[in-house]
């Protein structure tokens, strides 16, 4: 699934439209940096990861999302006023998120504060 797509069905805000965009399968791997509260496990199928992502992402007051470069890949960066409050990489194929990376680090994030 392209991350354009994706980032479209996350920003819609319904969970089970985005448990549709996953693998039965898929394996999301988060990092809070122990500044935030994430998973320590690995989380994995549909509804549990669509549920991660949708808490991580939150409502969308004042929130905005943008597809940009990230470790040379596509990602969804999610900001709150201006902010960047996660980082979001995902790969499957073209129907289907198989995988799902979720930087929450408020360490890592300080770069995509401002929009590239």
């Amino acid at each position: 699934m392209s991350t354009d797509r994706w980032a479209d069905v996350l920003a819609g805000g319904d969970v089970d439209a985005l448990t549709a965009t996953l693998h039965r399968d898929v394996v999301l791997v988060s990092d809070g940096g122990g500044r935030v509260v994430t998973p320590l496990r690995p989380v994995r199928g549909a509804a549990s990861v669509a549920r991660v992502v949708s808490t991580a992402v939150g409502g969308a007051q004042g929130r905005t999302l943008t597809v940009e470069q990230a470790n040379g890949r596509r990602a969804v960066v999610v900001r709150r006023s201006g902010r960047a409050c996660a980082v979001i990489i995902t790969d499957g194929d073209d129907a289907l998120v198989a995988r799902v990376w979720l930087v929450l680090n408020p360490d890592k994030l300080v770069r995509w504060h401002a929009p590239r």
